[in-house]
């Protein structure tokens, strides 16, 4: 039977490299060492999971990749580390609470051990990541998961030429999610966390939830770093009235929905719920069927009470027959509060399980609804003329046409450029400007093709240039083929602590790097080679940075012959046996990143 060497494995995405130290296919170098407080490199757990690079971490722990020696594949490693409350200590393994905080580690622990044991026990969902065993050691919990090899639904949309899909795309992609929420509901689970971001598209083209984390972590009002996505986490996250429940996820998955199908971000929660301007443009509006605007229209309400209460109900309304797309000519259509009934209280409470540990406590800081009174917009579909009109005066009242609120530049651009009586638009220059404001404003106009370009100039998001240019007349519908900018080109830091400093230098600056050298040595025993990289600064690995990065370099001074006491600089990390030294590195912020291609 063939054997694996893992020492001959890349760290990051454990494909073999042989002696490489550089790995070819994802660019990890092999000598990287791991930021602190995480477990090191090549350390394992049970003595059958080896732990490779970190690959994300959140309020709850760390996840990292990791090779399953036994099976001999690639899996997922989430170890509970909370580092607001937890540290780790000397030996780099095991956890301890800060202290003061042991009652709330300890409850924190066992609701991340239980969260695990639930989707271990979920098999067969397609949906969902397999979870293969949950380990209790080094005073932690540690669960191991299916590894996906594949990206973000983020990225996959950013990859299309428009930055949306069509409905006929997105239903056989969300479907699945939305009956394996159904189940994880069943369950006792909620994921609060749905987002473009842990949601992963897998090689089979399938969409996996992954990115769970015990309910402390998605609340704003937490004792632990809380990891709210901002245009997708409901409003009883952010500490508004209303109980969380299988309606949180519904308004996360719309929301997700909605960017796959509209290709921007909702307005966040908190900001709707002052100033509710969510809109669906009049493109969408008239490719997208009435019964899917009406599901999101009910699925996005801001407070829980109004929204739709679960998965079934959420189901049936994106699932009914078809009929006529809602002809909304230029206009926006904005999501509009629903009319409700009285709904029953068995109905509301149909929920009783005990959803993993939600506090009982009820916030009750919510704002003053404004114009809670509004009609379902799908229910004022009685003809195109009048739906028509009625959309039109929404769209001159929301823009700024009765309060003059409105910039004049925007509403000057508006009355411009229009259809002639020929067909033909005159295309405006759009070089400068946020694609995604274009896009709203002539998206009935033009058809936009997307190319993304690295700058070091214009901005994310913003617009570089476009073919035909500004000026020209054009049939309405022309593509436009739109090279927006993708912001400065990142680069990756390499660990160059131990190499000569010409070396060094050397490799730095053909990243992109520019090298400064510390004017004074450190002091050196004799047991390290004069001019050899002591330290560098910044020192995140894991980090992107942008062309032009300075990054300064210590060296070790000459040895000295003198026979004064020399002292050596402290070293900030202690070398267990069978392991190499590994510098610290700063600890970057706690954004988390989901691996990609």
């Amino acid at each position: 039977m063939f054997m694996i060497n893992t020492d001959e494995l890349c760290m990051s995405c454990m494909k073999e490299i042989g002696d490489e130290k550089l790995c070819p296919y994802c660019g990890f170098h092999a000598d990287s060492p791991q930021i602190a407080p995480y477990l090191p490199i090549r350390s394992t757990i049970a003595n059958r999971y080896l732990v490779g690079k970190l690959i994300d971490y959140n309020g709850d722990g760390a996840s990292y990749m990791g090779w399953d020696l036994s099976s001999k594949m690639a899996v997922v490693i989430r170890e509970f580390m909370p580092d607001a409350i937890a540290s780790r200590e000397a030996d780099r393994l095991t956890v301890v609470p800060n202290p003061g905080k042991e009652a709330l580690y300890n409850d924190c622990l066992q609701s991340f051990a239980e969260l695990w044991r639930k989707l271990m026990r979920l098999t067969g969902l397609s949906a969902l990541v397999e979870v293969f065993a949950i380990i209790e050691e080094n005073n932690t919990a540690y669960a191991i998961e299916e590894y996906v090899d594949g990206i973000t639904l983020r990225e996959y949309l950013l990859r299309t030429p428009t930055g949306y899909i069509s409905w006929e795309k997105a239903r056989p992609l969300f479907m699945p999610v939305l009956s394996t929420l159904g189940n994880l509901h069943t369950s006792g689970i909620i994921h609060r966390g749905i987002s473009p971001t842990t949601l992963m598209i897998a090689p089979d083209g399938k969409l996996r939830i992954t990115g769970f984390s015990i309910n402390r972590v998605r609340n704003a009002k937490s004792e632990l770093s809380s990891q709210l996505f901002a245009g997708y986490s409901a409003i009883e996250q952010y500490g508004f009235d209303g109980q969380q429940g299988p309606w949180t996820d519904i308004y996360s998955f719309a929301a997700v929905l909605y960017r796959a199908l509209i290709g921007s971000d909702p307005i966040d929660a908190a900001q709707r719920a002052t100033n509710d301007r969510l809109m669906i443009p009049g493109k969408f509006a008239e490719q997208l069927p009435a019964y899917v605007i009406n599901g999101l229209i009910n699925a996005l309400q801001i407070y829980p009470d109004e929204r739709t209460r679960n998965v079934e109900q959420c189901r049936a309304e994106l699932s009914a027959a078809p009929s006529a797309a809602v002809q909304w000519d230029d206009a926006p259509t904005m999501l509009l509060p629903r009319e409700t009934s009285t709904v029953p209280a068995a109905f509301l409470d149909s929920n009783t399980q005990d959803y993993d540990d939600e506090p009982e406590e009820m916030y009750t800081n919510r704002p003053e609804r404004k114009g809670s009174g509004g009609k379902v917009a799908l229910a004022i579909i009685c003809t195109v003329v009048i739906l028509a009109a009625v959309a039109l005066v929404m769209y001159f009242f929301m823009n700024g046409g009765f309060s003059g609120e409105k910039e004049k530049e925007e509403t000057t651009i508006d009355t411009m450029y229009t259809e002639d009586e020929n067909g033909y638009v005159e295309i405006p220059d759009m070089t400068g400007f946020l694609f995604e404001d274009r896009r709203e404003m002539f998206g009935s106009l033009l058809t936009f093709k997307l190319v993304y370009e690295f700058s070091d100039t214009v901005e994310d998001g913003q617009i570089i240039r476009h073919t035909p240019a500004g000026g020209e007349k054009v049939k309405k519908g022309t593509v436009v083929e739109v090279v927006v900018s993708k912001g400065p080109k990142s680069i990756t830091l390499i660990n160059v602590v131990n190499l000569p400093y010409d070396q060094a230098k050397r490799q730095l600056e053909e990243a992109g790097f520019v090298v400064e050298k510390a004017s004074t040595p450190v002091e050196n025993d004799g047991s390290h080679a004069a001019d050899t990289v002591y330290r560098m600064s910044p020192s995140d690995i894991n980090k992107p940075y942008q062309k032009g990065q300075v990054i300064m370099l210590e060296v070790w001074g000459e040895f000295s012959t003198t026979t004064e006491p020399i002292t050596t600089p402290e070293e900030e990390t202690t070398t267990e046996p069978g392991e190499t030294d590994e510098p610290v590195t700063e600890e970057p912020t706690t954004d988390s990143y989901f691996q990609g291609f």
